[in-house]
Protein backbone atom coordinates (compact mmCIF):
# COMPACT_ATOMS: atom_id res chain seq x y z
CA UNK A 1 0.00 0.00 0.00
CA UNK A 2 1.43 3.32 -0.79
CA UNK A 3 0.27 6.66 1.04
CA UNK A 4 -1.23 9.09 -1.88
CA UNK A 5 -3.59 11.66 -1.84
CA UNK A 6 -5.45 13.45 -4.53
CA UNK A 7 -3.85 17.17 -5.74
CA UNK A 8 -6.41 19.59 -7.13
CA UNK A 9 -6.70 18.09 -11.06
CA UNK A 10 -7.11 14.89 -9.51
CA UNK A 11 -3.43 13.61 -9.76
CA UNK A 12 -2.20 11.03 -7.05
CA UNK A 13 0.45 12.48 -5.09
CA UNK A 14 3.01 11.56 -2.26
CA UNK A 15 1.80 11.93 1.37
CA UNK A 16 3.98 12.39 4.06
CA UNK A 17 1.79 11.12 6.79
CA UNK A 18 4.03 8.02 6.36
CA UNK A 19 7.12 9.87 7.66
CA UNK A 20 5.23 11.73 10.19
CA UNK A 21 3.85 8.44 11.70
CA UNK A 22 7.56 6.54 11.17
CA UNK A 23 9.09 9.88 12.86
CA UNK A 24 6.72 10.19 15.84
CA UNK A 25 7.18 6.55 16.47
CA UNK A 26 10.97 6.88 17.22
CA UNK A 27 10.54 10.06 19.32
CA UNK A 28 8.12 8.08 21.40
CA UNK A 29 9.82 4.94 21.70
CA UNK A 30 12.98 7.27 21.96
CA UNK A 31 12.12 8.63 25.40
CA UNK A 32 11.45 4.88 26.92
CA UNK A 33 15.26 5.08 28.24
CA UNK A 34 14.15 7.95 30.54
CA UNK A 35 11.00 6.30 31.72
CA UNK A 36 12.80 2.80 31.96
CA UNK A 37 15.73 4.44 34.31
CA UNK A 38 12.93 6.13 36.38
CA UNK A 39 11.63 2.36 36.66
CA UNK A 40 14.50 0.88 37.25
CA UNK A 41 14.80 2.71 40.61
CA UNK A 42 12.17 0.59 42.02
CA UNK A 43 12.13 -2.85 40.98
CA UNK A 44 14.32 -5.11 38.48
CA UNK A 45 14.81 -5.29 34.47
CA UNK A 46 12.47 -8.24 34.58
CA UNK A 47 9.76 -6.61 36.63
CA UNK A 48 10.01 -3.37 34.76
CA UNK A 49 9.58 -4.96 31.17
CA UNK A 50 6.53 -7.38 32.71
CA UNK A 51 4.69 -4.47 34.09
CA UNK A 52 5.13 -2.12 30.71
CA UNK A 53 3.72 -5.13 28.21
CA UNK A 54 1.50 -5.99 30.47
CA UNK A 55 -0.07 -2.57 30.92
CA UNK A 56 -0.42 -2.24 26.84
CA UNK A 57 -1.49 -5.72 25.99
CA UNK A 58 -4.40 -5.08 28.53
CA UNK A 59 -5.66 -2.01 27.20
CA UNK A 60 -5.53 -3.68 23.73
CA UNK A 61 -7.12 -6.85 25.32
CA UNK A 62 -9.68 -4.88 26.48
CA UNK A 63 -10.24 -3.08 23.37
CA UNK A 64 -10.46 -5.93 21.28
CA UNK A 65 -13.52 -7.31 23.58
CA UNK A 66 -15.35 -3.52 23.37
CA UNK A 67 -14.98 -3.60 19.88
CA UNK A 68 -13.53 -6.79 18.62
CA UNK A 69 -10.87 -8.39 16.16
CA UNK A 70 -10.38 -6.87 12.54
CA UNK A 71 -9.26 -10.15 11.20
CA UNK A 72 -8.76 -13.73 13.39
CA UNK A 73 -5.32 -15.23 12.76
CA UNK A 74 -5.03 -18.43 11.36
CA UNK A 75 -3.08 -21.44 13.11
CA UNK A 76 -0.09 -20.72 11.14
CA UNK A 77 -0.38 -17.08 12.00
CA UNK A 78 -1.23 -17.17 15.86
CA UNK A 79 2.23 -19.28 15.61
CA UNK A 80 3.81 -16.47 13.61
CA UNK A 81 2.52 -13.83 16.05
CA UNK A 82 3.78 -15.79 19.41
CA UNK A 83 6.76 -16.27 18.39
CA UNK A 84 7.25 -12.48 17.18
CA UNK A 85 5.99 -11.86 21.12
CA UNK A 86 8.68 -13.97 22.46
CA UNK A 87 10.85 -11.71 20.74
CA UNK A 88 9.66 -8.85 21.75
CA UNK A 89 9.85 -9.74 25.50
CA UNK A 90 13.65 -10.42 25.27
CA UNK A 91 13.99 -7.21 23.50
CA UNK A 92 12.06 -5.41 26.26
CA UNK A 93 14.12 -7.63 29.03
CA UNK A 94 17.66 -7.14 26.87
CA UNK A 95 17.54 -4.31 26.48
CA UNK A 96 16.02 -2.34 30.02
CA UNK A 97 18.98 -4.31 31.70
CA UNK A 98 21.27 -2.73 29.70
CA UNK A 99 20.41 0.43 31.07
CA UNK A 100 21.71 -0.05 34.27
CA UNK A 101 25.33 -0.64 32.91
CA UNK A 102 25.48 1.77 30.04
CA UNK A 103 24.32 5.30 29.60
CA UNK A 104 20.57 5.57 28.24
CA UNK A 105 22.52 7.26 25.10
CA UNK A 106 24.59 4.60 24.26
CA UNK A 107 21.88 1.71 25.19
CA UNK A 108 19.55 3.44 23.25
CA UNK A 109 22.25 3.46 20.18
CA UNK A 110 23.06 -0.23 20.47
CA UNK A 111 19.76 -1.62 20.51
CA UNK A 112 19.20 0.14 17.14
CA UNK A 113 21.24 -2.26 15.56
CA UNK A 114 18.52 -3.98 14.14
CA UNK A 115 19.01 -3.12 10.44
CA UNK A 116 22.65 -4.92 10.56
CA UNK A 117 20.37 -8.04 10.98
CA UNK A 118 17.24 -7.51 9.54
CA UNK A 119 19.90 -6.36 6.51
CA UNK A 120 21.58 -9.38 7.22
CA UNK A 121 18.74 -11.77 7.13
CA UNK A 122 17.77 -10.78 3.82
CA UNK A 123 21.12 -10.41 1.88
CA UNK A 124 21.43 -14.17 3.07
CA UNK A 125 17.71 -15.87 3.20
CA UNK A 126 16.60 -14.07 0.13
CA UNK A 127 19.96 -12.41 -1.85
CA UNK A 128 17.91 -9.22 -1.52
CA UNK A 129 21.98 -6.91 -1.82
CA UNK A 130 21.80 -3.55 -1.14
CA UNK A 131 22.02 -0.96 -4.11
CA UNK A 132 25.14 1.61 -3.86
CA UNK A 133 23.26 4.27 -1.99
CA UNK A 134 22.06 2.06 0.65
CA UNK A 135 25.27 0.23 1.19
CA UNK A 136 27.35 3.84 1.43
CA UNK A 137 24.13 4.93 3.83
CA UNK A 138 24.76 2.01 5.89
CA UNK A 139 28.54 2.26 6.43
CA UNK A 140 28.08 6.03 7.26
CA UNK A 141 25.10 5.10 9.80
CA UNK A 142 27.90 2.43 10.99
CA UNK A 143 30.59 5.02 11.29
CA UNK A 144 28.43 7.81 13.25
CA UNK A 145 27.26 4.94 15.64
CA UNK A 146 30.70 4.24 15.95
CA UNK A 147 31.84 7.76 17.16
CA UNK A 148 28.69 8.30 19.65
CA UNK A 149 29.69 5.14 21.24
CA UNK A 150 33.39 5.91 20.87
CA UNK A 151 32.89 9.56 22.62
CA UNK A 152 29.77 9.52 25.08
CA UNK A 153 31.75 10.01 27.89
CA UNK A 154 28.90 8.93 30.24
CA UNK A 155 28.97 7.58 33.69
CA UNK A 156 26.33 4.97 34.42
CA UNK A 157 24.35 4.02 37.52
CA UNK A 158 26.08 0.86 37.58
CA UNK A 159 29.99 1.63 36.63
CA UNK A 160 32.33 -1.39 36.02
CA UNK A 161 30.43 -3.92 33.75
CA UNK A 162 30.17 -1.63 30.25
CA UNK A 163 30.74 -4.51 28.55
CA UNK A 164 27.66 -6.96 29.69
CA UNK A 165 25.21 -3.40 28.92
CA UNK A 166 26.65 -2.96 25.58
CA UNK A 167 26.13 -6.89 25.05
CA UNK A 168 22.51 -6.99 26.30
CA UNK A 169 21.93 -3.22 24.33
CA UNK A 170 23.10 -5.61 21.14
CA UNK A 171 20.61 -8.89 22.04
CA UNK A 172 17.82 -6.03 22.06
CA UNK A 173 18.65 -4.91 18.75
CA UNK A 174 18.64 -8.50 17.45
CA UNK A 175 15.64 -9.54 18.65
CA UNK A 176 13.80 -6.65 17.91
CA UNK A 177 14.92 -7.15 14.31
CA UNK A 178 13.68 -10.79 14.44
CA UNK A 179 10.25 -9.30 15.68
CA UNK A 180 10.30 -6.78 12.39
CA UNK A 181 10.70 -9.56 9.93
CA UNK A 182 8.14 -12.18 11.77
CA UNK A 183 5.53 -9.85 11.72
CA UNK A 184 6.36 -8.92 7.74
CA UNK A 185 5.47 -12.85 6.81
CA UNK A 186 1.60 -12.05 8.42
CA UNK A 187 1.08 -8.68 7.27
CA UNK A 188 -0.42 -8.71 4.09
CA UNK A 189 -3.53 -10.56 5.71
CA UNK A 190 -3.08 -8.98 9.15
CA UNK A 191 -4.00 -5.02 10.40
CA UNK A 192 -1.77 -3.43 12.71
CA UNK A 193 -4.50 -3.56 15.74
CA UNK A 194 -4.56 -7.54 15.12
CA UNK A 195 -0.64 -8.15 15.21
CA UNK A 196 0.09 -6.08 18.15
CA UNK A 197 -2.68 -7.20 19.85
CA UNK A 198 -1.30 -10.64 19.87
CA UNK A 199 2.21 -9.87 20.02
CA UNK A 200 2.17 -7.90 23.06
CA UNK A 201 -0.29 -10.06 24.88
CA UNK A 202 2.29 -13.53 24.25
CA UNK A 203 4.99 -11.05 24.93
CA UNK A 204 3.57 -10.08 28.65
CA UNK A 205 2.84 -13.37 29.81
CA UNK A 206 6.51 -14.67 28.54
CA UNK A 207 7.48 -11.76 30.67
CA UNK A 208 5.18 -11.91 33.61
CA UNK A 209 6.72 -15.84 33.90
CA UNK A 210 10.30 -14.88 33.81
CA UNK A 211 10.12 -12.41 36.40
CA UNK A 212 8.08 -14.72 38.62
CA UNK A 213 10.97 -17.36 38.16
CA UNK A 214 13.21 -14.62 39.23
CA UNK A 215 11.75 -13.55 41.88
CA UNK A 216 11.38 -9.92 41.11
CA UNK A 217 8.22 -8.20 42.17
CA UNK A 218 6.40 -4.77 40.67
CA UNK A 219 7.28 -1.67 42.11
CA UNK A 220 5.46 -1.04 45.47
CA UNK A 221 2.40 0.75 45.00
CA UNK A 222 3.45 4.09 46.84
CA UNK A 223 6.69 3.84 44.39
CA UNK A 224 4.93 6.80 42.43
CA UNK A 225 8.29 7.53 40.36
CA UNK A 226 8.48 4.13 39.73
CA UNK A 227 5.20 3.81 38.56
CA UNK A 228 4.96 6.26 36.56
CA UNK A 229 7.97 5.54 34.76
CA UNK A 230 6.52 2.40 33.75
CA UNK A 231 3.09 3.87 32.58
CA UNK A 232 4.75 6.57 30.70
CA UNK A 233 6.85 3.10 28.74
CA UNK A 234 3.47 1.75 28.38
CA UNK A 235 1.29 4.84 27.24
CA UNK A 236 3.54 6.93 25.14
CA UNK A 237 6.67 4.20 23.87
CA UNK A 238 4.59 0.80 23.89
CA UNK A 239 1.18 1.36 23.06
CA UNK A 240 1.85 4.57 20.80
CA UNK A 241 5.99 4.40 19.39
CA UNK A 242 5.16 0.82 18.67
CA UNK A 243 2.17 0.22 17.41
CA UNK A 244 3.21 3.24 15.38
CA UNK A 245 6.26 1.45 14.45
CA UNK A 246 4.25 -1.65 13.44
CA UNK A 247 2.10 0.61 11.50
CA UNK A 248 4.81 2.35 9.34
CA UNK A 249 5.20 -1.30 7.86
CA UNK A 250 2.61 -0.67 5.69
CA UNK A 251 4.58 1.92 3.84
CA UNK A 252 8.53 0.60 4.66
CA UNK A 253 10.51 -2.31 4.38
CA UNK A 254 11.48 -3.83 7.59
CA UNK A 255 15.13 -2.77 7.07
CA UNK A 256 14.08 0.59 6.62
CA UNK A 257 11.78 1.04 9.84
CA UNK A 258 14.58 -0.66 11.68
CA UNK A 259 17.01 1.78 9.90
CA UNK A 260 14.83 4.71 11.31
CA UNK A 261 15.04 3.55 15.06
CA UNK A 262 18.58 5.25 14.50
CA UNK A 263 16.40 8.29 15.58
CA UNK A 264 15.81 7.11 19.04
CA UNK A 265 19.14 7.15 20.51
CA UNK A 266 19.56 11.10 19.14
CA UNK A 267 15.73 11.97 20.88
CA UNK A 268 17.07 9.52 24.10
CA UNK A 269 19.97 11.68 24.11
CA UNK A 270 19.02 14.98 23.93
CA UNK A 271 16.38 14.15 27.11
CA UNK A 272 19.51 12.46 29.09
CA UNK A 273 20.91 15.07 28.99
CA UNK A 274 18.68 17.67 30.08
CA UNK A 275 17.23 15.28 32.86
CA UNK A 276 20.30 13.57 34.00
CA UNK A 277 23.32 15.38 32.97
CA UNK A 278 24.53 12.56 30.85
CA UNK A 279 26.12 14.83 28.18
CA UNK A 280 27.89 14.01 25.05
CA UNK A 281 30.83 15.27 23.47
CA UNK A 282 31.07 17.40 20.52
CA UNK A 283 32.09 14.54 18.71
CA UNK A 284 29.76 12.17 19.85
CA UNK A 285 27.29 14.81 18.33
CA UNK A 286 28.81 15.02 15.22
CA UNK A 287 28.06 11.16 14.87
CA UNK A 288 24.84 11.90 15.76
CA UNK A 289 23.69 14.20 12.69
CA UNK A 290 25.97 11.49 10.25
CA UNK A 291 23.57 9.05 11.19
CA UNK A 292 20.38 11.57 10.74
CA UNK A 293 21.83 11.37 7.09
CA UNK A 294 22.39 8.55 6.72
CA UNK A 295 18.51 7.80 7.94
CA UNK A 296 17.15 10.07 4.91
CA UNK A 297 18.96 8.39 2.27
CA UNK A 298 18.70 5.29 3.56
CA UNK A 299 14.37 6.18 3.77
CA UNK A 300 14.28 7.63 0.45
CA UNK A 301 15.40 4.82 -1.28
CA UNK A 302 13.56 2.10 0.37
CA UNK A 303 10.84 4.10 -0.58
CA UNK A 304 11.43 4.62 -3.81
CA UNK A 305 11.84 1.03 -4.53
CA UNK A 306 8.43 0.38 -2.89
CA UNK A 307 6.89 2.90 -5.41
CA UNK A 308 8.63 1.26 -8.65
Amino acid sequence: MHARARGPSGEARPTALPYLILGGAQLAVGAAGIFARLALTGAGALAVSASRLSIAALLLAVTAMLRGMPERPKRGERVVLGAAGLALALHFAAWIASLQYVGIAVSTLLVATAPIWTSLYDAVVHRRMPNRAQAGAFAAGAFGLAMVVGFARVTPPVPGHELLGAGLALLGGAAIGAYFLLVRTVRGRLGTRTIVTHTYGAGAIALVAAAALAHQPPPPPGDLSAWGGILAMALVSQLVGHTAMNLSLRWFSPSAVAFATLLEPVAAALLAWVLFGERLTPLAILGGAILLAAIAVMLREERGQSLE
